[in-house]
């Protein structure tokens, strides 16, 4: 019996640590009989005295049932690996680095590149406060109720301060085929690969299934913080000490040698990991060198992922089907004769365009050699022409949409549908204008939009802001405030800037700075633009100005109907006048009253540009509590630093 609730404090410890022993390490320090017993008196104890602690085991067994998973927002961005698949390009990534630091005074970091769907936790004082999907790498989905199921992961940890802790969670691959076994007991389809598995487990909305899937999770990096290491190996040692599990391999490497060695090692002993890989990360382990080395639009240049050597299959190529993307672009996809590789059934594979299928000298009935590489969507390498044995057919460049039928245009490498009423087109295209760095409309992903065509209740762009409460009413999850969400969410794109919605139109060519550019320049008259007034901007080539105008002429009278409907905005063009922050470059660091956003604004609309990392270019870095490595780098280069009192003083002037 617990007598009170040090006892009951003492009980869940070694309760504990008994499930840390069976779950994650596989070493069972008591029998099932034991653990259950103790398990039965933290409950009653729970139920008795209506009290839980925030790190009790009985927290993980689920039962909650959610409608459908919220948003949620990372405190920081989740970023995406560059990968590599040899020497060469390790080599050359060494060399592009060394550019900008002296990588002979830092170490780097060698650590296995786990296959599996990538999870942020946020601890606050302590506590597991929030647990986000990766998503878009700024916001995710909240799987808090799920991720406390997990063994792997500590509800509490002994750090106070608000961080995030990122990682993967994975299925070990004994679990993996015990799940499968079962799903196809019940009649249910098997998961094609441990990473699906896992992927599909953590977004249960019911926690209890996630219970049962045993999943696992390996840490990977962090995200904010105010600890006060100078090395990355550093930092990842004490967040294991934390709790949470060491990888099988961690290696701090200081030659090109040592990390031809660690791959070779994880490489080898691959096959009998527990867990799936597909690489190994190379990351520069000294964290001020990080901030130098800063970030791509797409990921962090101090990091890469080295992939595992591709693997090749032979199969046949039984069709070719095409595919209609949101600009219309078709694209051929082959379909081969189903072949296992890599932990996967493989039945489809990229061909780009209709100029690679001519210089494959590619035929339908070929036997052919298919390539993968992890995440990377297998791809036609090779055709055994020396197999022929003259059943084959040759593949016929297509005149009419395969799904509208209407007459295509054939560009050379590019062939495109120019109806924008075509169904594909449609979904693609909507998917595409709703998504975040577009119309930004909430509630309207892929599976919502796929619905609302094929329910015909929308047939374009257009139509999204035609539907009525009546019209969502009775469909598949839709509840009134989910239809009531989305319906405002629609209306919250009227007036938006013009830049993005010349943006969402998903015009071949034209992204986001282009459509920013064009926008600055022309405003609202952009539809009545011509050729040479688009090739006098800087950046426009004769492509993106042939794409814009084609684009045009087929759509005007819709995208004037749009813009009847949005009534999108031209932002004036403010000159700024002389002052401290003009044309500097501005680091923020630290916490500070007002939010990050809210000062990087001020500072922009002073014409200053704001910078992510500190170098001999910085002009200022503004800083506030727990400021770290970023001001100290300040100090160290001799850069400028103002508080926040400073930096307010100076706003007021």
């Amino acid at each position: 019996m617990i007598e009170n609730v040090e006892n009951y404090n003492q009980k869940i410890e070694l309760l504990n640590s008994w499930a840390k022993a069976y779950y994650t390490l596989d070493n069972p320090l008591a029998t099932d009989e034991e653990y259950d017993l103790l398990y039965r008196e933290i409950v009653a104890f729970e139920k008795e005295n209506r009290y839980m602690a925030p790190n009790s085991p009985t927290q993980r067994v689920g039962g909650i049932v959610l409608d459908e998973f919220q948003k949620a927002s990372h405190l920081s961005r989740m970023w995406s690996q560059e990968d590599i698949f040899n020497d060469d390009e390790l080599e050359d990534w060494i060399k592009r680095a060394s550019k900008v630091i002296d990588i002979s005074k830092t170490a780097l970091v060698c650590e296995p590149k786990f296959d599996g769907a990538s999870l942020n936790l946020i601890y606050e004082d302590g506590v597991l406060k929030q647990a986000i999907t990766r998503g878009d790498g700024s916001i995710g989905e909240d799987v808090t109720n799920n991720v406390k199921t997990i063994a792997s992961i500590p509800l509490s940890i002994s750090y106070r301060g608000l961080i995030e802790i990122r990682g993967e969670v994975v299925i070990k691959k004994d679990d993996f085929e015990a799940i499968n076994i079962q799903r196809l007991a019940d009649n249910e389809p098997p998961f094609a690969n441990p990473r699906n598995a896992a992927a599909g487990s953590l977004r249960q909305l019911d926690s209890s299934i996630t219970a049962k899937r045993k999943l696992f999770f390996q840490v990977w990096g962090i995200g904010v913080n105010s600890l006060e290491f100078t090395t990355y190996s550093q930092m990842l040692e004490y967040i294991y000490s934390l709790g949470f599990q060491k990888p099988p391999l961690f290696k701090v490497c200081i030659s090109f040698k040592d990390i031809q060695e660690s791959y070779n090692e994880i490489l080898q002993a691959r096959d009998a990991l527990s867990m799936g890989l597909d690489g190994m990360v190379i990351k520069v382990d000294n964290l001020l060198f990080q901030d130098d080395l800063g970030y791509t639009v797409k990921y962090p240049r101090w990091s890469c992922a080295y992939k595992f050597p591709a693997v090749e299959k032979t199969t046949i190529l039984r069709d070719i089907v095409l595919q209609v993307g949101r600009t219309g672009a078709v694209t051929p996809v082959a379909i081969v004769e189903p072949t296992l590789i890599d932990g996967s059934t493989v039945g489809r594979a990229t061909l780009h365009n209709f100029d690679e299928i001519e210089r494959l000298d590619l035929k339908i009935g070929d036997s052919v050699i298919i390539i993968k590489s992890g995440d990377i969507i297998p791809k036609i390498t090779k055709v055994l022409v020396e197999r022929r044995d003259g059943s084959e057919r040759k593949i016929i460049r297509p005149t009419l949409c395969p799904t509208c039928h209407k007459e295509l245009l054939d560009e050379g490498i590019l062939i495109k549908c120019q109806n924008m009423e075509c169904p594909d087109r449609v979904i693609n295209s909507i998917i595409y204008f709703a998504s975040k760095n577009c119309m930004n409309i909430d509630g309207l992903g892929n599976k919502i939009v796929e619905l609302l065509v094929n329910k015909g209740k929308i047939k374009d762009i257009l139509d999204l802001y035609s539907l009525q409460y009546e019209d969502l009413e009775g469909l598949e999850s839709f509840k009134e405030k989910k239809i009531t969400n989305l319906l405002n969410s629609i209306e919250n794109t009227k007036n938006r800037e013009l830049r993005r919605v010349i943006n969402a139109l998903g015009i071949e060519h034209i992204g986001e700075v282009a459509s920013k550019q064009l926008c600055d320049r022309f405003g609202l008259d952009i539809l009545k633009v011509n050729e040479a007034e688009l090739l006098e901007l800087e950046g426009i080539g004769e492509q993106m100005a042939l794409s814009f105008l084609e684009f045009t002429r087929v759509n005007k009278e819709v995208v004037e109907k749009l813009f009847q409907i949005i009534k999108p905005t031209v932002k004036e063009k403010i000159e700024i006048k002389e002052n401290f922050f003009k044309d500097k470059t501005v680091v923020l660091t630290g916490t500070m009253s007002k939010s990050r956003d809210e000062i990087k604004k001020m500072l922009e609309n002073l014409g200053a540009k704001i910078a992510s990392s500190v170098s001999k270019k910085t002009d200022f870095v503004v800083y506030g509590e727990d400021a770290g490595s970023k001001y100290d780098k300040a100090i160290a280069l001799g850069v400028k630093t103002l508080d926040e009192d400073e930096f307010n003083s100076v706003i007021g002037e």
